[in-house]
């Protein structure tokens, strides 16, 4: 096994928006690079894991003024909660910056006047669509209904003096590094960013704002203070001591190995921050990892849609390991989490309690029951062993490389696999029955071993996602430190042969569903009952369902003759001179096909991409709007509200009957 003993690894977090209290949107984000990180310093790496906060804006100058408070006294408490959370969640960042910094102010302000002498930066005026919850800039084709594309609220025309960067001399390096490298992860959004903002031209970038204060200013025009994303994205590098004299870690550590964002500041990390960089003439980022929404309701969660989840309610009843493990395990790169009760508490159970805290506790409980919690070394072999065996020493190969991937669902899916794998071993070998005759002990007390350390191979490899229990469950097998190094994981027979188990508390308790949905439910519905009942204020009831009258009915030969299967979304993007229609790029199972759909009104791109739909898969090409068609995807309609039809989870191709 290769050890990497003082390479360097630096993987980031975006710096989180401090207008709200934090939600489990940011836990998921936090928790995938504090995992990696883990991981990483586990086989050997020199890491440098940076989160942080963003922490001016006309946003923050608005709260701040409604609390009746400055703005530096204003995030200086809803900080303070954000490190709260990542003390309880166990989160092992090596710095934590804000954007207050005087450091970073520093650095920034000298940023901006390096881009300014290179002739990148000049001023202007700026006209257009202004969303304040977002700070974000669209133009009138961003829109959709007129609204914030990110978070559907009114936007403002905003006319003011403005310093602008100028865009269009990187757009070439920045297609190349899109679509001809592995810089974005998942790549399939690389055709969505090209196409909706490359291709149409790159417009320059709204870089100082005079409409507010609340900001760092510009040093040589005072009226202005910096806009967002210069003094946000240049975190990354001003955090190592860049342009500043707090730290002296950038040449250790620049390039980042990864950044991880959301989806909806992708474009930022993946077009403008290369620009930035580029202009300064500053290597790239190794890799842009970006992940979806967590969801609920089927909308995003997010403090600006009223509508989070508390992780510290939920940390408080199950554990932070256990809410490290659900979100991480529910999901995928690229792809939308939904958050439900029972999307949870069913993964508790099924993975955590009936899974690995069952093999846990059966082992532990045998090795006592039988042999007074010391195996005796007389050990026999025997069917069902070399099978566990292959799988156990193969599994950090695979752990490794999807840890590599940014792909931390699919790593604990493998190792997951080995655990059901070495409960069904107890289920072959019957150590109950072994037990009932004294002459079957050496190959009881071999059985016992080999469990012992399947679970102390899987539990090495978790402690990077479940920081907090792993520890409590290397007690109770009986390892030591040495036994559980990175570097045993793919060896079989690290614990000596007459290990001493110690017995202690069920690690992961078994939950109740209906009873803790039924309260559960009542604590989150009590938290957003103000956000429900004001948009309930704005939105019509939908109209009841009228009987289809005059609808011939068909035999099952008819039905017979549609040919539906699951398909998924590769890129969306809209088509133009169609304001209803996106073209589809789907993954049907045998290939790639592309789809003409008119629910443009109804769902961005973003929130398309990686998901699974319906495919009605044999139906006549047709050509809309200048783009041939070849099927259509299903979705439900109640004369208001369109919705698609959603099969996560679901392998593209796979018939539906």
């Amino acid at each position: 096994m290769q050890k990497h003993n003082g390479e360097k690894y630096y993987i980031t977090t975006p710096i989180y928006y401090p207008s709200g209290n934090p939600h489990i949107g940011h836990c998921y984000t936090t928790a995938a690079c504090d995992s990696i990180a883990r991981y990483k310093r586990m086989q050997g790496y020199d890491v440098m894991f940076l989160t942080g906060t963003d922490e001016h804006g006309q946003k923050i100058e608005q709260k701040a003024n409604e609390a009746g408070v400055t703005p530096k006294e204003y995030v200086d408490k809803i900080v303070e909660k954000f490190k709260g959370l990542w003390q309880y969640m166990n989160i092992s960042y090596d710095r934590y910056i804000r954007t207050t910094d005087d450091y970073h102010v520093t650095a920034v302000q000298k940023i901006f006047k390096d881009l300014y002498d290179k002739g990148y930066i000049y001023k202007g005026e700026y006209k257009g669509k202004y969303c304040t919850p977002c700070e974000s800039f669209w133009t009138e084709s961003q829109l959709v209904d007129g609204k914030c594309p990110d978070c559907g609220r009114p936007v403002v025309e905003a006319k003011e003096e403005a310093y602008f960067f100028r865009m269009a001399p990187f757009a070439d390096r920045i297609e190349k590094l899109l679509t001809e490298t592995d810089y974005l992860r998942p790549k399939t959004r690389a055709l969505e960013l090209v196409n909706n903002f490359i291709k149409p031209g790159l417009a320059d970038l709204c870089v100082s704002r005079t409409s507010f204060k609340w900001g760092i200013p510009v040093t040589f025009d005072t009226n202005h203070v910096v806009y967002v994303w210069i003094d946000a994205l240049s975190n990354y590098i001003t955090a190592l001591g860049y342009d500043n004299d707090r730290y002296d870690d950038y040449n250790t550590f620049w390039p980042a190995d990864v950044h991880m964002v959301a989806k909806d500041i992708m474009r930022f990390h993946a077009i403008i921050w290369p620009a930035m960089l580029m202009a300064l003439e500053l290597p790239l980022p190794k890799h842009l990892a970006v992940h979806g929404w967590i969801t609920f309701d089927g909308k995003k969660m997010g403090k600006s849609l009223g509508n989070v989840v508390d992780p510290f309610m939920l940390g408080q009843r199950y554990g932070a390991d256990a809410i490290r493990y659900h979100i991480l395990r529910e999901m995928a790169l690229g792809s939308d989490s939904s958050f439900s009760n029972e999307i949870m508490i069913n993964r508790i159970n099924t993975d955590l309690a009936n899974g690995l805290g069952n093999l846990v506790s059966r082992t532990v409980a045998m090795v006592d029951k039988y042999f007074g919690g010391t195996l005796p070394e007389v050990q026999q072999s025997g069917e069902f062993d070399d099978d566990l065996k292959a799988q156990v020493t193969a599994l950090s190969a695979k752990v490794d490389e999807y840890v590599d991937k940014t792909q931390l669902n699919k790593a604990l899916e493998e190792i997951f696999n080995v655990v059901s794998r070495a409960n069904k071993y107890i289920d072959e070998t019957t150590p109950w029955i072994l037990a009932k005759d004294e002459s079957n002990y050496p190959r009881l007390a071999c059985v016992l071993y080999n469990l012992l350390e399947s679970i102390r191979v899987v539990s090495v490899l978790l402690s990077a996602f479940m920081p907090s229990t792993m520890p409590t469950v290397w007690e109770q097998i009986g390892a030591d430190a040495s036994a559980v190094a990175y570097d045993t994981v793919d060896t079989f027979g690290t614990l000596p042969k007459n290990v001493t188990v110690h017995k202690g508390n069920i690690i992961f308790p078994r939950i109740d569903v209906e009873k803790e949905i039924e309260e559960l439910n009542q604590l989150i519905s009590a938290a957003q009952t103000p956000a429900k009942e004001e948009k309930s204020a704005e939105k019509p009831a939908p109209k009841a369902a009228e009987p289809m009258e005059g609808v011939a009915l068909i035999g099952i030969e008819d039905f017979a003759k549609v040919r539906l299967c699951a398909a998924k979304i590769l890129a969306c993007e809209p088509v133009k001179k169609a304001k209803k229609l996106l073209k589809l790029t789907l993954d049907d199972g045998t290939g790639e096909r592309t789809v003409a759909s008119g629910i443009a009104k109804y769902y961005t791109p973003d929130e398309l991409i990686g998901k699974t739909v319906v495919l009605v898969a044999n139906l006549k090409p047709a050509v809309l709007c200048g783009v041939e068609s070849n099927g259509m995807i299903l979705a439900a309609d109640d004369g208001e509200n369109v919705k698609v039809l959603f099969l996560d989870g679901i392998a593209p191709g796979s018939v539906i009957r």
